[in-house]
């Protein structure tokens, strides 16, 4: 019944411990200079502006997809268990988690809203 919701789960448990590695398009400074992930950040002039903000950034990136990853296992295992109720807490908190990255991760929400409409 919810096979595809648990390959769903996979995937974004997957993509969300990769963050920081893959990225998205993230600008920094008054020039919006484009830095896409941890290690251009870390790549940067030490002398540039936006740097300690860009590495910030992807540290907490790459801070907030390690939780997301560990909550997504956790409905992972509660998938496999049958247990719907701890499933859809644990999703529900991936989606929270996301929310300061989703415009860009676009991550969790769909999993989250795929689980809903099977439970309906």
């Amino acid at each position: 019944m919810m096979e595809d919701v648990i390959r769903m789960v996979e995937q974004a448990i997957e993509t969300s411990s990769r963050w920081q590695e893959t990225g998205w398009p993230a600008t920094f400074g008054a020039r919006n200079v484009e830095v896409p992930n941890l290690k251009a950040a870390e790549a940067l002039p030490r002398n540039a502006v936006y740097r300690d903000e860009a590495i910030n950034y992807w540290r907490q990136a790459r801070l907030t997809g390690h939780d997301t990853a560990e909550a997504g296992r956790k409905a992972l295992e509660a998938l496999m268990r049958g247990d719907l109720a701890s499933a859809g807490d644990a999703l529900y908190l991936c989606r929270y988690l996301e929310i300061p990255f989703e415009k860009d991760a676009h991550t969790w929400q769909q999993v989250y809203e795929a689980f809903q409409a099977r439970c309906a």
